[in-house]
């Protein structure tokens, strides 16, 4: 069986920026063992696996290194496939039943807006290495479910952030947002990405990380929407609008890459096989 395999730029509108990841649309669920040998072959911050289920689409997200609970720009990326090849209609929903439960996306012209959970941080001490790893004093620190939320001083700052990945890996969390408020009048709030003990030093663009920046920039800025960047080599835009216990997320995709894996015996569950 011939498996297709895409790779997509998420949260842009042009090749070779933004932040890329691999999509698979499979005919049935996939070996969990063989998704992450794929994903670590593709070697990119993240891939999708999908089969249709009921009335959408089972997606698990893998890093090289291991599978996480929610992942933006690779739900952005397999709604753009669904709908690009014909899998979903132009108007069509994407549903998504993933581990942070169902997520949904449609189309809003050339964008496509996701319905992610809020994931709103809590204010905390800052672990000891922190300041050193970073090489700042941060204004404020806090932490949701899955990573920390760094608040510093200007968005100059963030632009010359060169943490120490080796420290940072040393403490126990997904990932670390970087964030200030924007200089541009163009946007809102800037910010960037790490998660080295993910196989991720940096991640170029982090939908994920704006499910507890849109809760906290709120907060701050005392509205609901935003145009955010994210700061990296690559940059990408998201827009955020905060809705209660949920945060919509949109943003554009391009398609720059359609290959063909070759076939592995086990790549795929067998019918009988327990799931």
């Amino acid at each position: 069986m011939v498996q297709e395999i895409f790779q997509v730029d998420a949260f842009t509108d042009s090749p070779f920026s933004g932040n890329p990841a691999a999509v698979c649309v499979l005919p049935q669920e996939g070996d969990e063992g063989w998704m992450q040998r794929v994903a670590n072959e593709m070697n990119l911050s993240e891939t999708a696996f999908l089969f249709q289920q009921e009335d959408g689409y089972n997606l698990r997200w893998f890093t090289p290194v291991i599978e996480v609970d929610l992942c933006g720009h690779a739900t952005l990326a397999s709604a753009h496939i669904l709908w690009e090849t014909g899998l979903l209609a132009p108007d069509q929903e994407a549903r998504f039943y993933t581990r942070s439960g169902l997520l949904t996306a449609v189309r809003q012209d050339n964008w496509i807006q996701l319905d992610f959970p809020s994931e709103p941080e809590d204010e905390i001490d800052a672990p000891e290495k922190l300041s050193d790893a970073l090489g700042i004093s941060p204004d404020y620190v806090g932490k949701n479910r899955f990573d920390y939320l760094i608040e510093i001083e200007s968005e100059e700052s963030i632009r010359n952030l060169t943490p120490n990945f080796t420290v940072l890996r040393t403490i126990d969390s997904r990932g670390f947002i970087v964030t200030s408020v924007a200089d541009s009048p163009e946007f809102d709030f800037v910010s960037r990405f790490f998660a080295p003990s993910f196989g991720i030093n940096e991640d170029p663009v982090t939908g994920s990380a704006h499910c507890c920046l849109g809760p906290f920039w709120q907060k701050k800025l005392g509205k609901n929407e935003f145009t955010a960047y994210q700061a990296s080599a690559r940059g990408g835009i998201i827009k955020v609008h905060v809705a209660g216990e949920r945060v919509l997320l949109a943003g554009q995709a391009f398609t720059v890459m359609r290959g063909t894996l070759i076939p592995e015996t086990g790549n795929l569950k067998r019918k009988h096989d327990k799931i």
